[in-house]
């Protein structure tokens, strides 16, 4: 399973309840289910939840666990403060216009002494694929920044939650969303290099060798970065 946060560093642990804001089609649902957690997806996107809400819960009752997704507004969680031990937000900063409000509302959902894992695009690939066309920011849905790590560490600090580390993801596909760029957004997939390249990573999922590789161009090309933050125990704005 390609999962951008480590669930091993965010200490995902059985009987903890952990939500994935923006979950699309529930990748790290599945993995944080895997580790015995309660899971709990939100997304505004219908398709992708219909996709995966099915395969999520029946997992979640074999497991004897919780496993559900529902649509929801990441700026309007429908849940009550400190309701989660831990909390992932992937890919969705750089989509929002007020990512500082998006911060504030995660912080207030996650418990105190509570866990959380924020991913974005690295500034590096960002630029790489708007010289490479502009239809990756022009798109519907697109990203509309290219952040730097300072700028969320920042958004996250003022939500009062503390930067604890960052990590680096997906160097494998820094190439492949290049390629998507060239051939233009809307008819990539007509692009029989990037159906190729497209193969090419469903294969080196399964290969430990290309995941050593790619752990290594993690340091030098990756596509995503991760900060992990914590919620203090006692409030510092207080």
């Amino acid at each position: 399973m390609l999962l951008t946060v480590d669930l091993e560093r965010l200490e995902v642990s059985a009987g903890e309840r952990l939500l994935d804001a923006g979950c699309g089609e529930g990748r790290h649902c599945f993995g944080a289910l895997a580790r015995g957690a309660h899971v709990v997806g939100l997304d505004l996107d219908w398709k992708s939840l219909s996709a995966a809400a099915g395969g999520l819960r029946e997992q979640a009752r074999e497991q004897q666990s919780l496993g559900a997704m529902i649509h929801g507004d990441t700026f309007a969680l429908p849940f009550r403060d400190a309701s989660f031990h831990k909390v992932i937000c992937s890919e969705v900063m750089e989509h929002v216009h007020d990512y500082r409000a998006a911060a504030r509302e995660l912080a207030r959902v996650l418990r105190p002494g509570g866990k959380l894992a924020v991913t974005i695009p690295t500034a590096t690939s960002e630029h790489l694929y708007l010289r490479s066309g502009d239809d990756y920011f022009e798109s519907p849905g697109g990203h509309i920044r290219i952040f730097r790590p300072r700028q969320l560490a920042e958004g996250l600090a003022q939500a009062g939650l503390a930067t604890l580390g960052v990590g680096f993801a997906h160097a494998l596909h820094t190439p492949y969303w290049v390629l998507r760029s060239v051939a233009g957004l809307p008819r990539a997939d007509e692009s029989a290099w990037v159906r190729g390249y497209r193969q090419m990573l469903i294969q080196a999922t399964a290969s430990p060798f290309a995941r050593w590789i790619e752990h290594i161009l993690n340091y030098v090309c990756p596509k995503s970065l991760i900060l992990y933050a914590e919620k203090p125990k006692t409030d510092p704005r207080a």
